[in-house]
């Protein structure tokens, strides 16, 4: 018998079907190989205008968030989450914990030292489109690099040395801060520690020496693993967790190096795949910008190339342990704060005058559930200080809470209105202000001054005021901790950059060891 080819049918077999997929495999999108060409490729010292500014501005974050991470073990509620997974567990050449005996495998230490870093919201702050606290990726950098540090040294190699701490605490900070600059993760319910995430695991890859190929698989990774939401930093649901939420991530992003490093295969369209990628089911949806964009151009916008200017800009919180936006706020209360003294009574209202993001964030009414719920409202970071003329940790723990209810009070009180100024200023590239005003109506007809801050002491414009605040933190915080002489050991070492960034890691987390 003879077959005969039907060749209407033949060709329409060429034709691009509807109910099949193409399965060319893709590049890694052009955002993933940007990051890893950026901790590969960059160089600080001969890539950077403002070199030295960097580094020393990364020695002051260092400590800073060391130290906010040693007066958060004062509270059971974090050091509850800290030591190994199972009681007993022994970890050869495991990564120190700072401020106490743990010594455990560094992606369990990454968690300990982020938990800590973050839990009194205490460390260093990036405020764009996105907010964050770059600091929150030393849990990572910290842990590998002791462990890395320790194996070097049994193997007969050299440890690596706290200038390569230091460096990929830039590199960290820059990733995370420059993809805050346009890109608003919170507009579609993501939580900031996602960029965490990402910018962990650039760099922990990175301290591994991982390959460009290997690098960019474990950023895919990070991309595709599914992110937190924002849900328990707001009102009603505010709590503890957001206090750990950094930990985690870093703490995940060493996991996920381990796996890539591994030879786990990537995932090179992550991004921009269409119906399944990062873009399509957890960006574009919501953000309207994306959405109507054809496919292939839905990606992240860069306002700048990637170098130092985040760790250059960053801001410290110096004065009070409070949520960013609260700070200026909370500076123009302690300087209220004598002329409200003794005339609670007689108030009749208080105006906060305040931008959109810190309405937005972390303007609340209602009761207050728990000590992380008070440090995101507005109105109880303001209240404390005009009550007492100052604003610390313990203030925002239930005993406190209920032996002043006079804070209540005050909050039932407050106004809180928008200047379109502010709103701008805190936008604009040039002054990225975080501008607060308060001003006090009495009963009487009076009221005080109106009270504006613009900046805080912990922004750019306020570093000559701000680092000796800075640094006297530091010695406060230390001495949380350590004996006297250990203080001023640590504290010599940290002021010295050159010999700061000399020391191996493994010899610098030493002392940090509490037996």
């Amino acid at each position: 018998m003879t077959t005969t080819t039907n060749n209407k049918q033949s060709n329409a077999s060429h034709k691009p079907q509807s109910n099949v997929e193409s399965n060319v495999r893709p590049d890694y999108d052009i955002e993933i190989q940007k990051i890893a060409d950026y901790v590969l490729n960059f160089n600080i010292d001969n890539d950077s205008p403002n070199a030295d500014n960097a580094w020393h501005t990364a020695r002051h974050c260092l400590i800073d968030t060391l130290g906010c991470g040693l007066l958060a073990l004062r509270f059971p509620e974090c050091t509850k989450h800290l030591g190994p997974d199972f009681p007993g567990q022994i970890t050869p050449y495991g990564a120190r914990v700072p401020g106490t005996s743990h010594c455990l495998d560094p992606i369990k230490a990454a968690f300990d030292i982020g938990c800590m870093v973050r839990w009194l919201d205490y460390n260093d702050t990036w405020l764009a489109a996105e907010w964050g606290h770059p600091s929150d990726n030393l849990g990572g950098i910290l842990a590998i690099a002791d462990y890395i540090s320790q194996v070097n040294i049994s193997q007969g190699r050299a440890p690596l040395t706290m200038k390569a701490v230091l460096e990929a605490m830039i590199m960290a900070h820059e990733i995370q801060g420059v993809l805050a600059l346009e890109n608003s993760f919170n507009r579609v319910g993501l939580d900031h520690v996602f960029l965490v995430k990402l910018a962990s695991t650039a760099v922990v890859a990175k301290l591994q020496n991982l390959p460009r190929e290997r690098i960019m698989a474990a950023i895919s990774q990070a991309l595709v693993d599914g992110q937190a939401l924002r849900t328990y930093r707001h009102a009603p649901n505010a709590g503890s967790r957001k206090s750990w939420a950094a930990g985690d991530a870093t703490s995940r992003a060493v996991r996920l190096v381990d796996i890539s490093k591994r030879g786990e295969m990537g995932i090179p369209g992550v991004l921009s795949a269409p119906q399944w990628g990062f873009y399509d089911v957890l960006f574009s949806h919501t953000n309207k910008d994306l959405a109507t964009k054809p496919e292939g151009e839905r990606q992240f916008k860069f306002q700048r190339d990637f170098g130092t200017y985040v760790m250059e800009n960053i801001l410290f919180k110096i004065s009070f342990p409070a949520e960013f936006h609260a700070q200026t706020a909370c500076e123009a209360a302690v300087i209220l704060h004598p002329q409200v003294e003794g005339r609670v009574e007689d108030i009749e209202k208080i105006v906060l005058t305040t931008h959109e993001s810190a309405i937005r964030i972390i303007s609340k009414e209602g009761t207050l559930a728990n000590p992380a719920d008070r440090d995101h409202c507005l109105q109880y970071m303001v209240a404390v200080p005009l009550l007492t003329g100052d604003l610390i940790a313990e203030n925002y723990e239930d005993s406190y809470h209920e032996q002043h209810l006079s804070i209540d009070e005050l909050r039932s009180k407050m106004v809180v209105e928008e200047d379109e100024r502010y709103t701008q200023d805190y936008l604009d590239p040039e002054k990225r202000s975080i501008a607060n005003a308060i001003q006090v109506f009495f009963k009487d007809g009076s009221s005080t001054d109106k009270v504006a801050v613009e900046y805080p002491i912990g922004h750019k414009r306020r570093r000559e005021e701000g680092i000796p605040v800075l640094e006297a933190k530091f010695r406060a915080n230390l001495a949380t901790r350590f004996i006297e002489s250990r203080c001023e050991e640590i504290f010599a070492l940290c002021s010295n950059q050159q010999q700061l960034e000399n020391t191996p890691v493994n010899e610098f987390m030493d002392l940090f060891v509490v037996n």
